[in-house]
């Protein structure tokens, strides 16, 4: 009996030793993970400078018609794992740079409260028993699981936070890829293509979606008097850099031709002085509809969640020139409160890179 209380108590130091030690392991990987990362990120940094996905290349071929052994690092961060390429996985880590270190520090705190819970558990055991030497009291004993419990609960609960928020910055950030990559085309020109990348850090981004009825409602409010005075709607938009981009969409949750219904539409009662081409200068139509409604999907599936007519009542999303989200609302667009409020709003007038010419900044 006394070698077996001697053995615990060789077991309990061995233990301390071992959390020790798997602490310190956990937290050098984690650092170590940390530099690489640093490292790849600081020697790219044009390819974090944008969301969108990239589409892989062929390889090039050489003149005997293999494929060369290495590929390009463009190829290399447009692989995908585990769902997203590896150059939306770095844009992640830049925008939250110690969540690794936060995961390497908690985990390791949760793997140490685990092992320290086992032998609590074990000595809890023993005090209940009796007839160990070497062994607390049983209130101390259980005082101590119930430490390491909370620890291992508090610990885990922090980890598994920060990898869900991870998960839900790689969905916004593959979102805003997908979002850039939409091609649209200029209402003056048909032929003219565009992605909405190229409209990053040059103007804000209103796509303005619902079916044919809300369609030419939005047209109307653009392009005729429907006041007293005169409609200044798209100077106005085009004051503030805003680019309008209507969505017609159909009942089976597709993009439809939308610069046909535009351009159908026809003036109504109170409609004065209705010109089609009035809001040419800041208003483009989706090109590519399939991709469009795989954009739009989720929006649909949230606003109809919500109770919300997609069809009739339509909805606005606002994107920001650094082609970030501002909101999302239903209904038409409130052009005199988007007007007056954009530049406030998007953070433009305070800071916006870019910018400091145009508003007096140094």
């Amino acid at each position: 009996m006394p070698l077996y209380n001697n053995m615990d108590s060789i077991n309990t130091s061995a233990g301390r030793r071992c959390r020790c030690v798997a602490a310190a392991f956990l937290l050098l990987l984690g650092a170590s993970t940390r530099y690489v990362s640093a490292f790849h990120s600081s020697s790219s940094p044009a390819l974090l400078s944008r969301p969108s996905l990239t589409v892989r290349s062929a390889k090039p071929r050489s003149s005997s018609g293999v494929a060369p052994l290495l590929s390009s690092p463009e190829d290399d961060l447009g692989e995908k794992f585990g769902g997203y390429t590896v150059k939306q996985r770095l844009r992640e880590e830049v925008e939250s740079p110690f969540r690794k270190v936060r995961l390497a520090f908690f985990g390791a705190s949760a793997a140490s409260a685990s092992i320290a819970l086992y032998f609590s558990l074990l000595t809890a055991l023993k005090a209940n028993l009796g007839g160990y030497v070497d062994v607390p009291p049983l209130n101390e004993a259980l005082q101590s699981v119930g430490i390491n419990v909370a620890g291992v609960v508090v610990c885990g609960a922090l980890v598994y936070r920060d990898v869900q928020a991870g998960k839900v910055n790689l969905a916004r950030i593959a979102k805003g890829g997908a979002l850039a990559r939409l091609v649209v085309s200029p209402a003056g020109s048909s032929k003219q293509r565009a992605t909405l990348k190229d409209y990053r850090r040059s103007s804000r981004v209103v796509l303005c979606a619902g079916g044919q009825d809300y369609i030419n409602e939005l047209a109307r409010s653009l392009n005729s008097d429907q006041l007293s005075d005169s409609n200044t709607i798209p100077s106005a938009l085009r004051d503030v850099d805003v680019l309008v981009v209507p969505i017609m969409l159909k009942e089976d949750d597709t993009v439809g031709d939308t610069r046909a219904a535009w351009v159908g539409t026809e003036a109504q009662e109170g409609d004065r002085n209705f010109d089609i081409t009035r809001s040419d200068d800041v208003v483009a139509f989706p090109q590519g509809m399939g991709a469009w409604a795989d954009y739009l999907s989720d929006e649909f599936e949230t606003a109809r969640g919500q109770g919300f007519d997609v069809m009739g009542k339509g909805f606005t999303i606002t994107v920001k020139k650094n082609g970030r989200i501002l909101r999302r609302a239903t209904g038409q667009p409130q052009w005199g409160g988007l007007i007056g409020t954009m530049e406030v709003m998007d953070g433009s007038k305070f800071g916006m890179p870019g910018d400091d010419e145009r508003y007096g900044g140094n």
